[in-house]
């Protein structure tokens, strides 16, 4: 079997001439192919728990999203759509259709978005501690959080980002995998952060739920106060056929926190 768990890394060019970084790692002749979106603040790298098991059957591409790791970082105002445009060229360069589309939080978002434009390459969606609406806040709260950003740079934002993203045992059992978040965290653009946290405050997918076609999974902490089990549950409300998994004690970055259980989940969606 042609399996890279070497992971080749490279750029596509999309359309506004910005350059996004991929990876791509597994089962090369596999049809299970999936896509992943890392959540606000990380990279590729935020999936490998995952991306490593899920390789040994299929082929895995992480992306970094615009304005992220070793993505470009074009100047803001950035919208979902042009997120979701980006993951849609990647897929189109490497010819990919039938795609197990999954993402994080902000990757949720996006997630969401490409099922509903191109239903048709849309194999199965897992939308994972995200929301098609942060409510009639969001606008508010997500600019006095780039306003932070801007003024005072990201490590001022680190203890609040740490305790939403793990529980707290969790987070005193792995400090290595705290500390590569935090780390993570830190190297942002705090220009290209500031713009998708104004992205986010903006982002509405209500209308999107009823253009997904595809098989979906909905996962989320019971602890998940950035984006909590009501979000998820109206998610799960607004798609038809969903499922809908709730972690008892996680917070918000489920796939670090519980690998095994989004596993499971993003396996079934590629069946």
């Amino acid at each position: 079997m042609d399996i890279m768990q070497d992971t080749e890394s490279g750029h596509i060019r999309v359309r506004d001439g910005a350059r996004i970084g991929y990876s791509l790692r597994g089962d090369a002749r596999s049809a299970r192919r999936y896509v992943l979106l890392h959540s606000l603040g990380m990279d590729r790298a935020f999936w490998e728990p995952v991306a490593a098991r899920l390789a040994w059957d299929a082929l895995v591409m992480t992306v970094d999203c615009r304005g992220h790791g070793a993505s470009d970082k074009p100047a803001g105002p950035y919208t979902v759509e042009q997120f979701a445009q980006d993951v849609h060229e990647l897929v189109g360069a490497f010819r990919f259709d039938d795609v197990v589309i999954a993402g994080a939080s902000m990757g949720g978002c996006v997630a969401l978005q490409f099922a509903a434009t191109w239903p048709r390459l849309t194999r199965g969606v897992g939308l994972i501690d995200t929301t098609a609406w942060y409510g009639e806040n969001a606008p508010k709260n997500w600019e006095e959080r780039a306003a932070k950003a801007e003024a005072g740079g990201l490590l001022p934002l680190v203890e609040f980002q740490i305790t939403r993203w793990f529980g707290d045992a969790f987070r005193a059992q792995n400090p290595e995998v705290v500390a590569r978040c935090v780390n993570t965290f830190l190297r942002n653009d705090v220009h290209a952060f500031a713009s998708t946290c104004r992205m986010l405050g903006a982002f509405d997918g209500r209308a999107s739920l009823a253009k997904v076609r595809a098989p979906c999974a909905i996962v989320v902490g019971e602890e998940d106060y950035a984006a909590p089990p009501e979000m998820a549950r109206a998610l799960h409300a607004g798609i038809v056929g969903s499922t809908l998994t709730l972690i008892p004690g996680a917070r918000h970055l489920t796939p670090l926190e519980t690998p095994d259980i989004v596993i499971a989940e993003l396996s079934k969606l590629a069946a």
